[in-house]
Order: C-alpha cells, then sequence, then structure tokens
C-alpha cells in the first residue's frame, strides 16, 4: 500500500474542484476560498452531489457483485466513507483499487484510502486526467491488465474543456482496458435544471474553476464504442440494479456503467 506524489503544495489561495465537492457532501476537509465557491452554488447542488455520490455506491458495488476485483479511479476526491475501496472489498476482499487525483490535499488524506482490507490492497498516485500515459503507468505496476479493470471516472470531465479533448483523455483509458472491463462515468449537466446554467456556470467561473456542463446528447460519446449497461445513460436518481429503486428526483448528473467489448 503506497502513495505516490508529483511534489504538490496545496494552494489555499485558489478553489479547487474535489474541495468544492467535498464541501457539497459536507465535509470538513476545504478552506475557505472553496467555501465561497459552494456556498454561491443553488441549493440542488449539494443535493445533486449527494445523488451522485449514491449512484457510485450503487454501480461499485454491482460491479463487485459481477466479479470485478480491479478499479482505476481517477479524480477520486478527499475520502468520504464509505469510499470505493470500502464498498468493493466488503462485497470482494481481495480486490486492488487504484486511486488518483490532481489535488494534493487528497495525498494528506491517502492514509484513508490506504486502509486496505488485508486480502486486498489499495494504491494512490497524485496526477492529473490529462496526462493519461502518467496514469496508466503507474496503474500497470498495481493492477493487472490482461484482466478486467472498472475505471470509474465520478463528476471529473465538466472540468475538462473542450479544448482539452475530454473525450479524446477518455477514449485513452479505455482503449488500455482489457475485453470485459467496465467503464463507471458520471458527468454534470443542467438539463434537468435549465434556470441554475446562468448561477452554476458564473459562480464556478469566478472561482477560477472552469466547468463545461454537458447535454445528455454531448455525454453519450463518451461511452462510444462501449456496451451500455441497463438502463444506459440516465440521470442519476434512474441508475440503479438489484436493488430497491431510489426516489426518483431531478439530478444534475447524467450518469451509465459500459461494457469494454
Amino acid at each position: 500500500m503506497t502513495a505516490q506524489s508529483s511534489t504538490g503544495r496545496i494552494d489555499t489561495s485558489r478553489p479547487h474542484p474535489a474541495r468544492v465537492y467535498d464541501w457539497l457532501l459536507g465535509g470538513k476537509d476545504n478552506y475557505p476560498v472553496d467555501q465561497q465557491v459552494a456556498e454561491k452554488l443553488p441549493a440542488e447542488a449539494r443535493l445533486n452531489a449527494m445523488r451522485n455520490r449514491a449512484f457510485m455506491h450503487r454501480a461499485a458495488a454491482w460491479l463487485a457483485q459481477g466479479g470485478i476485483d480491479q478499479y482505476l479511479d481517477i479524480g477520486t476526491g478527499i475520502p468520504t466513507k464509505p469510499n470505493l475501496h470500502q464498498i468493493v472489498q466488503a462485497i470482494v476482499p481481495t480486490a486492488r483499487i487504484a486511486y488518483a487525483d490532481n489535488d494534493p490535499i487528497v495525498l494528506r488524506h491517502a492514509e484513508a484510502l490506504l486502509v486496505s482490507d488485508p486480502a486486498g490492497a489499495t494504491d494512490y498516485l497524485e496526477a492529473d486526467v490529462r496526462e493519461p500515459a502518467v496514469i496508466l503507468e503507474h496503474a500497470r505496476k498495481f493492477l493487472d491488465f490482461d484482466r478486467p479493470i472498472a475505471l470509474s471516472m465520478i463528476a471529473l470531465m465538466h472540468f475538462i474543456t473542450d479544448a482539452q479533448d475530454p473525450y479524446g483523455l477518455t477514449r485513452k483509458l479505455v482503449e488500455a482496458l482489457p475485453s470485459g472491463s467496465y467503464l463507471m462515468f458520471s458527468h454534470g449537466t443542467t438539463d434537468e435544471h435549465p434556470h441554475l446554467v446562468k448561477s452554476v456556470t458564473t459562480t464556478y467561473r469566478e472561482g477560477e474553476i472552469p466547468l463545461r456542463m454537458r447535454t445528455r446528447d454531448e455525454i453519450e460519446p463518451f461511452f462510444e464504442g462501449l456496451e451500455l449497461v441497463e438502463p444506459g445513460l440516465v440521470t442519476a436518481t434512474k441508475w440503479y440494479k438489484d436493488t430497491p429503486a431510489p426516489r426518483e428526483e431531478l439530478s444534475g448528473f447524467y450518469v451509465g456503467v459500459a461494457r469494454v467489448p
């Protein structure tokens, strides 16, 4: 169980998406600059963050129940129990989970991410999704790329602008996975909250956080070449498998799980 950093000094003068998200989930590992952004967001943003988190719990559990025992989680964020490895290892104790995030504060909390079931293992790398080769090089030392892997990209790609090629970055990561792997994915949208578009985008822009909310049609290409698992690409509260249906509510996220053929 190791954690590797790329240097990263924590910059408390500028807000960071991981710390804003931590505040939205009720966490304490954020700074005044992050709180200022979060508190300006509509109240619905906090509920949407929780609905998105609940999707991750359901999807990870379903994948583990299906026998997936390797996970690459990019855009990990500040640990909020239960973490991905806690959900997965409760079902598959031998599971191995590699975490990656570009906020140095997450490294400070890596101990929580690295407390694995003794039968399994966890790993952490400070890295940016915009450098997929770096992430894959590290992951190959920890995960077996000859067997199925679940790639988790939760609430991440709406912080990647069009100019940074979000589809290409995702494709590079997915193409490295063997057949039988899965992509577990969620992406911010204002499709169900059109009245909040200006408020949300203005708040993030003022915080100097790049934000590119996308429509359902714009999110579909992230799954190009993959086999979407039922119920397909849906809003967060509509995705469930083998569990009671969540309360159906409006959502600020489209979500999906797809198999690599």
